[in-house]
């Protein structure tokens, strides 16, 4: 018995430290009930049995986690979250096609934990990502009626949006991308990961992807306080039926009902939410009111064999469309229907890990140029299916991890104004018209990637081989590696290349309506990215500071000549070749640890993001996306603890954009820069809560995009109940 022990010893200490750090054979699992127990953690999903869960409540910084093989021994039972946080080192994170642990990963992926977004004064996922410092929300209409969500630099249609990992993105436009069918409540975490991701999800990611991750079916118990300290956590003990709800409303006619149920693995929720808007047409009309509902549902089986997670959810949102796309046009109006299904299953024996995939997302979308006038403008009718599939598998053997991965994604569009003629035009449901037009794609792509781990230092290399039908090229190879090397157990230098594409969305192809002049003949994006920085984390503090470089070719936008005057058109065209140059920074404290005699501070954060884009420049063109991006954004946060059940949480963001636009007088205005101050303040108790929260405190007047003003003061209340 002693011999063999010995052998076992000597076999794992080579291994080790010899060849290369990780244990992929250990079975031992240190588990925090904290972490939801998905599969699909950002870039995980085709990993081995994730637990996952929330590293720091004082950091946007951690990433997520997977299978835990470190020995329990080195965490006390009384320690808290923070105090943890080193030995969790090799938590499983995923900015990579094979899983790998958080020492290991060479790529950062940020990540804004429950614990936060429970606490943010917010009304939509779209405000949640206000806080991440590389993020740009362009909001147009407010509690999430429809917002631009870009990455460093990017346009909202060069970043890909998924849903508990499914690719959730509309080949009609990325403006509704964020019309979701799952509330506030219903999330567990939402990662970033920003710069190109093009091995892990090909064309649509061409300057980086948003996760959004739901809770799953277990749900925990509400938050309570550790006797004696400001530290709050969550009581482990699951529960097998749940039901949680809400009912908020405040400013402009706010309301907001909602409710979520668990039974086992099986979870439900519904919400409703309506407004009248924070302004009014030329004619006293209401330009920005907003009315919708979603339902969402997912459950889980897990056998000896495989593990499987689905999810099917419906959102229906109508919404005044104020001066959306033309300031001359103030009662525009629309309406869009989304559905989504998934169904992912994945091994948990075996040498060899697969995650198939397969899921559906449909769209309908309505615009009305003049709202209930279809006779001064026909309304615009957009219907869309993506039919997706795909395979990861992922191994160990002697020189490391291995991935190998496929996809197959078929779009589908038909329209009254978008795409090719159809042979046989098809019937719109409701209505005496029907879709003339219509567009049919299918993408392919495989993606290899290998991984070698040292003791101190990781390389991550492979491609992505795409192929696109609608695109007139040949299957193109899009390569990346990352590199990580940990100078000591608490600061880790990294750096990385990659490479990606995006073929144009079908608006940028055909949209020729309304002052618009699209080109078909348009050719794919491309962008080569190269990002290099440092990082550091102690118990009391996480920080980083990365400089990156993305150089684009064929890069799309919608331009105008100025010197034609207002009714200058807009022409979608490949605007040729930027290069944007970054420098990015964020460090999060854990007040209570750096001053543990106080109980007021619990947590502060801040980060600082500064682009600067080069161009050649052309006298009197006038840019909508390409050019008009952040040069400077700024957020901080700061948590209290008024006393034991009074919880404050503060949020600022300043942001200075670059560009300019046209206002209603026709004159070319620059952006200017402004500051929004946001406060939530809850009153906690072990079934209820009871909260104020109030937006943009200080009453700037402001605009994210154009002519489209945003709200003032905005304040809600709001009490949730659980049982």
């Amino acid at each position: 018995m002693y011999s063999a022990r010995l052998i076992v010893t000597l076999h794992s200490f080579f291994t080790n430290h010899i060849m290369y750090k990780p244990s992929f054979n250990k079975r031992s699992v240190l588990k925090f009930t904290h972490f939801t127990r998905k599969g699909y953690a950002l870039f995980a999903c085709l990993g081995r049995e994730v637990i996952i869960g929330v590293l720091s409540a004082a950091t946007l910084q951690h990433a997520t986690a997977s299978g835990i093989s470190i020995d329990t021994e080195k965490i006390t039972t009384d320690s808290t979250l923070s105090q943890r946080l080193i030995e969790l080192e090799e938590v499983s994170v995923t900015g990579t096609r094979a899983p790998l642990t958080e020492r290991q990963q060479a790529r950062m992926v940020t990540v804004l934990s429950r614990q936060e977004i429970q606490a943010a004064p917010v009304q939509s996922v779209n405000d949640l990502l206000k806080q991440f410092v590389g993020v740009d929300v362009r909001q147009r209409g407010a509690i999430g009626a429809q917002t631009d969500v870009s990455i460093r630099g990017s346009n909202y249609e060069q970043i890909a949006i998924l849903l508990n990992g499914i690719n959730i993105g509309d080949p009609q436009t990325g403006h509704n991308v964020f019309s979701l069918p799952v509330d506030i409540s219903d999330i567990e975490r939402i990662e970033v990961l920003e710069g190109p991701a093009g091995r892990i999800y090909g064309t649509s990611s061409l300057l980086g992807a948003i996760n959004i991750v739901t809770k799953g079916a277990s749900s925990t118990a509400p938050i309570q306080r550790d006797s004696g300290t400001n530290n709050f956590h969550e009581d482990y003990k699951q529960k097998k039926f749940n039901v949680d709800t809400r009912l908020e409303g405040g400013s402009y006619g706010y309301l907001n009902v909602g409710g979520r149920a668990s039974l086992l693995s099986q979870s439900i929720s519904a919400s409703f939410t309506r407004s009248d808007g924070y302004s009014r047409s030329k004619a006293g009309n209401l330009n920005a009111d907003y009315k919708g509902w979603k339902a969402f549902y997912e459950g889980s089986h897990k056998g000896t064999w495989m593990k499987a997670h689905w999810h099917a959810g419906v959102a229906v949102k109508d919404f005044g469309s104020n001066t959306f796309y033309g300031a001359q046009w103030d009662e525009q109006f629309e309406h869009v229907l989304k559905t989504y299904m998934a169904v992912q299953a994945e091994n948990t024996q075996g040498a060899v890990h697969l995650r198939p995939s397969v899921y559906w997302n449909h769209t309908q979308d309505r615009f009305e140029l003049f709202r209930d006038a279809p006779e001064k403008y026909p309304f615009n009718y957009h219907r869309s299916n993506v039919y997706g599939m795909n395979l990861n598998s992922w191994f160990d053997w002697t020189l490391g991890r291995t991935a190998i991965g496929a996809e197959v994604r078929a779009e589908e569009l038909v329209s009254t104004n978008l795409g090719e003629p159809l042979d046989k035009p098809k019937h719109i449901h409701g209505t005496n018209r029907e879709y003339a037009y219509g567009l049919n794609r299918t993408n392919l792509s495989f993606t290899l990637e290998h991984n070698i781990l040292l003791e101190r230092f990781t390389l991550s290399a492979g491609f992505t081989a795409v192929h696109n039908n609608w695109a007139d090229i040949d299957l193109r190879l899009y390569p990346g590696m990352d590199m990580s090397y940990w100078i000591s157990d608490r600061m880790k230098v990294f750096a990385s290349y990659n490479s990606s594409l995006r073929m144009p969305s079908a608006t940028e192809l055909y949209y020729s309506v309304g002052g618009h002049k699209a080109d078909k003949h348009l050719k794919p994006e491309e962008v080569n990215a190269w990002e290099t920085g440092i990082s550091y984390q102690t118990t009391a503090l996480r920080a980083k500071v990365c400089m990156f470089y993305n150089h684009h070719k064929n890069l799309i936008d919608w331009t105008r000549h100025t010197d034609e005057g207002e009714d200058a058109p807009w022409q979608s065209m490949n605007f040729g070749r930027i290069n944007n140059l970054g420098i990015e920074g964020a460090a999060a404290v854990n007040l209570h640890d750096v001053i543990p005699s106080q109980k007021l501070l619990k947590t502060l954060s801040v980060s600082y993001c500064y682009q600067n884009q080069h161009h050649k420049s052309v006298a009197n063109i006038q840019s909508r996306y390409a050019l008009e991006y952040l040069r400077h954004k700024l957020t901080s946060r700061l948590s209290c603890a008024i006393s034991r059940n009074l919880l404050l949480d503060i949020s600022y963001r300043w942001q200075d954009r670059d560009g300019a636009y046209t206002n209603t007088d026709g004159k070319v205005v620059r952006y200017a820069s402004y500051g929004v101050l946001d406060a939530k303040m809850k009153w906690t108790q072990p079934h209820y809560e009871i909260y104020v929260e109030g937006n943009n405190l200080l009453d700037k007047s402001y605009v994210d995009y154009g002519n489209v003003p945003q709200p003032g003061i905005w304040v809600i209340g709001g009490v949730s109940v659980r049982f």
